[in-house]
């Protein structure tokens, strides 16, 4: 992978006044479609898996495996999009992820058995991986140094938009029980062929150009992009200066082995790497892909006040998400991810607790139906124990509303028809409306902690370990190194996705609601007094200085100065002044030998 993706040569800020043209907002727009397709994805499977759930008869494992299938193929051509960007360009590259990413969203919308909504699913991979990769690189690459920065991140702010617009769509379709996820699916289409048409008329970027010698080319990019009263040369010649050096520094595998062998890389890239892990395994996709299914078997019984309620998720993480950038620069970015790890630890906690009070307090049944004798369903003796077996669901009537009592007893579930049960007064399809056929869920008191739970994760989670892992990872690794580093950790963050999401609800079958949440809570915990040591403070400190906060971990050092440790974590100016006081004592002391 080429390594300029990264480069931030030292450009005069003062060439162009400063200022970012309307053009320049308008190419980061457009390519940041890609983050709002990736949001998007994430986000209207939570929804549309609750109508195809039931319109293919998914059990627990096939639905991780629609959800999952996208987040493999997107790992693997993540892995494979730097090597095209680099012989192709960044631009063929995006072209090509809205085309492909059009393609699968009209397979999944015209899906008619689930091998073609899974090939639906492989193929919104392909094009998810490829432009995860390559957009960021191509915004970093095309921006002036002075915005690079805001315009990147305009990107991941698109990824929550994404999720945001998907729980919309999903509400608004929610009523159409039988066709609504065709068109929550194949509405992606939109979006992606916007992003296709646009692309055409965008430029390529100026640093894979002159990597490629069309000098000229690369000057007219960045007169279009920069405006036409700007002086480009010194920026060109500075872009051809880092490419020049790229080159020299441009075998991978003499980068890798210098990384494992460098004591202070290795670190930083543990840590890097431990940042996207942890965003993983606290969470939270299970909260994003499955946020309607957690609703739903927190008790809340409308289909359609379920999506509703998982818009308003998304509505906090997307509001959240915009939080971070204001507190990144004035908290700092170890303040940021501590605070955001010990909140999504609470809120991780609440949820099992939520669900554990849900599953002590459940109704006992009131009678045993004659269907269900000799089956592992006439053995239990409340709700919660009855929904615990994948064969069973809980078929009920509302007896009292005042006092929540229920008249309800445990049915063999229907294979084919998870909507119906074997036997009893469930296994009718349409259900008469004081009946209420719950195959995974019971009816309970406390679906306002679990919606209270799910908010607070995401106003904990967005605005630190949402948005973090990606911003640090830019920051600790050096020039020569950066983008090989950053590829590694980027592919454990897709790769923990893929595992976190595949077993989500095997997980909660294995050990309970409030045992998974409660894994999740334990694992977050973990990566907080884990990033307690190990993470340092990056926040006013220049790329070239950062690596220098791995030589020596601030709890490896036995000194507790305050004037050491400020030494340890201050910028270049400091460091230079109390160079400047260090040969001013030796002068004195040679004038005084003298």
């Amino acid at each position: 992978m080429e390594t300029t993706s990264e480069a931030s040569p030292v450009l005069d800020p003062g060439r162009n006044d400063g200022k970012t043209t309307c053009f320049m907002y308008l190419v980061a727009g457009l390519s940041a479609i890609g983050g709002l397709l990736f949001g998007y994805d994430t986000g209207v499977v939570s929804g549309a898996m609750l109508l195809m759930r039931d319109y293919f008869h998914l059990d627990n494992t096939m639905q991780g495996v629609v959800v999952s299938v996208t987040i493999i193929t997107a790992w693997l051509f993540c892995l494979m999009a730097g090597q095209a960007a680099d012989r192709f360009g960044r631009k063929i590259v995006i072209v090509i992820a809205s085309v492909v990413f059009t393609a699968g969203s009209i397979v999944m919308g015209l899906s008619e058995h689930v091998g073609l909504l899974i090939a639906g699913r492989i193929i919104v991979g392909m094009g998810i991986g490829l432009a995860s990769m390559c957009v960021p690189m191509y915004i970093a690459e095309v921006s002036p140094q002075e915005s690079r920065g805001l315009l990147v991140t305009i990107n991941n702010c698109a990824i929550t938009s994404g999720q945001l617009l998907a729980s919309l769509v999903d509400g608004a379709f929610s009523g159409d029980h039988a066709h609504g996820w065709r068109y929550m699916l194949g509405i992606a289409a939109v979006p992606s062929v916007l992003q296709f048409v646009g692309f055409l008329f965008m430029p390529e970027s100026p640093r894979w150009l002159v990597a490629k010698g069309r000098h000229q080319e690369a000057l007219q990019v960045l007169q279009r992009v920069r405006g036409p009263d700007a002086d480009v040369q010194q920026e060109y010649q500075a872009i051809q200066d880092s490419v020049m050096e790229a080159h020299i520094q441009d075998d991978e595998r003499s980068v890798i082995r210098r990384v494992l062998t460098t004591s202070s890389l290795r670190t930083a890239l543990i840590v890097g790497c431990g940042l996207q892990i942890i965003q993983q395994i606290s969470g939270i996709n299970t909260v994003m892909y499955y946020s309607a299914s957690i609703i739903e078997m927190s008790g809340v019984r409308d289909k359609s006040e379920v999506i509703w309620l998982s818009a308003a998720t998304s509505a906090m993480n997307c509001v959240c998400s915009l939080m971070g950038l204001v507190f990144v620069e004035r908290v700092g970015r170890r303040k940021l991810t501590l605070f955001s790890l010990l909140g999504v630890t609470f809120s991780l906690a609440l949820l099992a607790l939520s669900f554990f009070l849900a599953d002590r307090n459940s109704p006992l049944l009131s009678y045993h139906d004659p269907s269900a004798h000799g089956t592992v369903c006439d053995t239990f003796s409340s709700c919660s124990g009855c929904i615990s077996s994948s064969l069973c669901g809980y078929c009920f009537e509302e007896t009292g509303a005042a006092n929540h009592t229920y008249n309800g007893t445990c049915l063999l579930l229907n294979t084919e028809y998870s909507d119906l049960s074997v036997g009893g007064a469930c296994n009718l399809t349409d259900l008469p409306p004081h009946i209420t056929w719950a195959p995974n869920w019971c009816p309970s008191l406390y679906s306002w902690m679990t919606f209270g739970g799910l908010l607070l994760y995401l106003f904990c989670f967005a605005p630190g370990m949402g948005s973090m892992p990606w911003t640090i990872n830019s920051e600790i690794y050096p020039l020569w190194a950066r983008g090989t580093c950053y590829s590694i950790a980027t592919s454990l963050n897709w790769l923990f996705n893929f595992v976190v999401s595949l077993t989500f609800l095997d997980l909660m079958q294995w050990l309970s609601k409030e045992g998974a949440f409660l894994l999740y809570a334990i694992l977050a915990f973990l990566g907080l007094v884990f990033l307690f040591f190990m993470l340092p403070e990056t926040k006013g400190i220049s790329l070239e200085e950062v690596g220098d906060l791995f030589d020596r971990l601030w709890w490896k050092d036995a000194t507790t100065s305050s004037e050491k440790k400020t030494m340890q974590f201050t910028p270049a100016v400091v460091y230079s002044t109390a160079n400047e006081n260090q040969d001013l004592k030796l002068n004195s002391l040679m004038h005084g030998a003298i």
